[in-house]
């Protein structure tokens, strides 16, 4: 009972003198409680009334008096919890495992703390990373879902009889991880699935032409025994990547499918800002009777691309004569040569792998059918990497606005400086985003390593790539609070007050 008296009375105290306080400065009674309890917290805290922060930075567990009326504050996302251990992310501190740094997507990556090398073409992705990936995948499945594609996950571990039925186990040569089982067996780590999947669809026996066009796809690790993996996430031995496969009555049929996933492909990159060119490319070692990339325009790029300036024709100059100028479409363009990075591939197959491995339907007249087939894949952790290639300064990296790990950093001020009243304003203002925009939760950090100052967690912030950072500092105390607000992309600051700042976040796509 004693103590209950104790901290009613203590904070009677200080809410007198905080209304004193703020009164003699010469506002207004309507708005004065607005300010003066998260200054009565503060003080609170400050003086052990209330259980303080442990060492972590997050809040202790307490139960603190409140009225019914109060919501219950949701814990916020701290960037001192965040796991990006700061001697994971010095490029030079292991040559052995670092390798050579040959492209700036992947020196980026690894300051940051995206990414961190394992073996010769191999990754951790650590949590950030990890985030933006969750997302690419889920304006992924947007699409593929949006032309009426069905998720599936197929086995990594490949039987080597199926790849020797299409005669691929030996065209494929070195590219394939092999490996054998206790019994003998001869497997590979799947670097693609059009065996796989064929396979299954052959072992429905039942398949009806009315279900047609059937598109399966899935998004999974890969392995390539890359000869000189390199550029980071852009060439390695083990990746994401979404495959997809689709099945059709006809040749037509499958033409109007192929055509269908092309225009999901380009809504996609638009979707994500990457000015993306759809090329004419070699079937290589996939087979089948056409097919095309699509290039992400970039110096880094190992493909050379020859594209017109007058008309859309562009290919892969492995698909034409490297010295032609003239453009065979329209005749009178001319032919320029750049350089790109391969982000996605499309192949019409026919009936290639439908007829070795016998995948039939039952046709309009009720007689077994082989199915037309396609293929289209997309290199997901390499259109993280390309787009923070292309898009990103030398400094820091840039996103694309819904790929970025979180959309929101506030930055408090730095503790004991002269604003440092400003920090629980900061804290106030990270939950009343979450509150205020659904679509933000989640998406907000609060950079509490208030020991350091806000020029270093600036650089800090601007490194990974925050679209929006918040500097909550002198102007928020002001009568009119105003926030400094960052905007990464356009290197534009504003100051803006708080319905300003939410207006802005308020217009914010996640996905």
């Amino acid at each position: 009972m004693q103590q209950r008296l104790s901290f009613r009375s203590r904070v009677f105290v200080l809410v007198v003198e905080e209304v004193l306080r703020y009164l003699t400065s010469g506002s207004t009674m309507e708005p004065v409680m607005n300010h003066i309890w998260p200054r009565v917290f503060q003080r609170l805290y400050r003086t052990s009334v209330l259980p303080g922060r442990n060492h972590s930075g997050c809040a202790e567990q307490t139960t603190v008096p409140a009225s019914t009326n109060s919501k219950r504050i949701k814990p916020t996302l701290l960037v001192s919890r965040l796991y990006q251990p700061s001697n994971l992310r010095d490029v030079g501190q292991d040559s052995r495992l670092q390798g050579e740094v040959t492209c700036k997507s992947q020196r980026l990556m690894q300051q940051a703390g995206l990414i961190h090398p394992s073996n010769p073409g191999c990754y951790y992705y650590l949590p950030a990373l990890v985030r933006s990936m969750e997302k690419l995948v889920r304006v992924i499945d947007q699409e593929m879902h949006g032309i009426g594609g069905q998720k599936l996950d197929m086995p990594s571990l490949c039987a080597a009889d199926l790849w020797k039925t299409s005669e691929r186990w030996d065209l494929m040569g070195k590219e394939l991880f092999r490996l054998k089982d206790r019994h003998g067996a001869d497997y590979c780590l799947g670097p693609t699935h059009e065996e796989a999947v064929t396979t299954l669809v052959a072992h429905q026996t039942t398949l009806s032409y009315r279900q047609l066009p059937l598109l399966l796809y899935q998004i999974t690790r890969k392995f390539r025994d890359e000869p000189k993996p390199k550029y980071g996430l852009l060439r390695g031995r083990e990746f994401y990547m979404k495959d997809m496969y689709s099945f059709d009555a006809s040749e037509e049929a499958a033409y109007e499918t192929y055509e269908s996933v092309c225009q999901a492909y380009a809504r996609l990159f638009a979707r994500l800002g990457l000015r993306c060119v759809q090329v004419q490319a070699d079937t290589g070692n996939i087979g089948g009777k056409l097919s095309h990339e699509f290039q992400l325009p970039a110096d880094i790029g190992e493909d050379r691309l020859l594209v017109c300036g007058n008309c859309s024709f562009s290919a892969n100059v492995e698909t034409m004569s490297s010295d032609r100028t003239d453009c065979p479409q329209c005749k009178t363009g001319t032919l320029v040569e750049s350089k790109g990075i391969e982000v996605g591939h499309t192949f019409y197959l026919g009936k290639k792998y439908s007829h070795i491995f016998n995948a039939t339907f039952s046709n309009a007249q009720n007689k077994p059918s082989i199915a037309e087939m396609g293929c289209y894949g997309l290199g997901v952790t390499r259109i993280l990497a390309a787009a923070i290639e292309v898009l990103s300064t030398e400094e820091g990296i840039r996103w694309p606005g819904l790929l970025a790990p979180y959309q929101v950093c506030v930055l408090p001020p730095k503790k004991g400086s002269k604003v440092d009243d400003a920090a629980v304003l900061a804290e106030e203002l990270v939950h009343t985003l979450g509150e205020t925009g659904p679509h933000l939760r989640g998406e907000v950090v609060l950079d509490d390593r208030t020991q350091m100052t806000i020029g270093k967690r600036l650089k800090d912030a601007n490194r990974l790539g925050y679209p929006y950072v918040v500097v909550v500092g002198q102007g928020a105390l002001e009568e009119t609070p105003r926030f400094e607000v960052i905007c990464q992309e356009t290197c534009e600051t504003m100051f803006l007050s708080k319905d300003e700042l939410l207006d802005l976040l308020g217009r914010v796509k996640t996905v």
